[in-house]
């Protein structure tokens, strides 16, 4: 390949793809541009690399891949995250039930990024053909940008106690946690949706809440409890968001509480129901979590006893309680009919 044509190749951008996180909270946020100033970590192809500082007390953050890879899985060019939701690419890709169909080495990955870059179909990754894995994302998803993720990095003088540059240090001065797994992150299985702990640990969480809405045995049992739901949440909030499972009997809401009752007709429609909304749900833009509910007790217990006035104390002169007050037939108290 000659010089000319891998110069072709090379890609020279005038803006990042960038999640709304690593842009930072500075709206006048100020940008190096340097053209082919560094070779992508995924295929290895030279592109623009941007440099910025998110914002005052952060620190300085750039481009890790180019805009072809980014495109490619629709992640941010620093974070790798997917730009819809802010989750891992592996945590999408097996909500959505995707496969990596991208290739690993350099001569067949050229070949599929121009095959994607010339079709008119670009993959789509919005979950529109899986609305459960659709569902799933919109639970899991962060509804704002997250800034910690754009602190500064640990001083490591700090950590051996070395360290002379005190407040004007620029990096942050705490003791590194023991992470285990989580600080081996690589962008290449970031990228790929394989090995990446991060997305493991988020998977692994999801999959204790589906453990936790199993049905009960009760097969009585036919609700579904909600918490967190906010004061403006109504019952017809809450009824048209369940009644494409299965018919809602009532629904009965607790705003003192921030919780309620769905009560479906069938059995059938709250397993439904509750297989739909596996780890929570989002009612009027608010994440409500979800369980099941408890059967209700059959009528008042057999060996209660029953309260009797029988030797009760007389009440005190002024109360209101009522007392039992003999017949006012005449002849029952004795007197003699005229």
């Amino acid at each position: 390949m000659s010089k000319n044509e891998s110069l072709q190749t090379w890609e020279d951008s005038e803006f990042p793809i960038l999640c709304e996180t690593c842009l930072g909270e500075n709206p006048y946020v100020r940008m190096t541009k340097e053209r082919f100033g560094k070779e992508c970590k995924v295929c290895a192809k030279p592109f623009t690399v941007f440099r910025w500082l998110p914002g005052r007390g952060m620190r300085y953050k750039k481009t890790e891949i180019c805009q072809s890879c980014a495109k490619l899985k629709n992640v941010c060019q620093t974070c790798i995250l997917d730009l819809e939701h802010g989750l891992p690419v592996q945590v999408r890709d097996s909500a959505l039930g995707l496969e990596d169909a991208a290739p690993r080495d350099d001569i067949n990955r050229r070949h599929y990024m121009e095959n994607q870059a010339r079709t008119d179909t670009p993959l789509d990754f919005s979950g529109r053909a899986n609305p459960a894995g659709r569902e799933m994302l919109k639970r899991m998803a962060r509804r704002g940008p997250y800034y910690e993720r754009n602190k500064p990095h640990l001083c490591s003088f700090f950590a051996k106690g070395t360290c002379t540059r005190g407040n004007e240090c620029p990096y942050r001065h705490e003791l590194p946690k023991a992470d285990g797994e989580l600080a081996k992150q690589n962008i290449i299985d970031r990228y790929h949706g394989t090995n990446d702990p991060v997305a493991k640990r988020m998977l692994a969480r999801s999959s204790a809440k589906v453990d936790g809405l199993a049905p009960p045995d009760d097969k009585s049992i036919a609700s579904l409890f909600l918490v967190g739901l906010t004061a403006e949440t109504s019952a017809d909030d809450i009824k048209g968001y369940f009644y494409a499972y299965g018919e809602v009997k009532s629904v009965n809401v607790v705003p003192a509480k921030g919780c309620a009752f769905v009560n479906f007709k069938t059995r059938a429609g709250a397993e439904a129901a509750a297989q739909a909304v596996i780890g929570g749900c989002v009612i009027g833009g608010k994440s409500i979590r979800v369980a099941w509910g408890r059967a209700r007790p059959k009528g008042p217990r057999a060996d209660a006893p029953k309260p009797t006035t029988a030797g009760a104390p007389p009440p005190p002169p002024g109360s209101t309680r009522a007392m039992a007050y003999p017949s006012q037939d005449p002849t029952a108290q004795g007197a003699q009919p005229k």
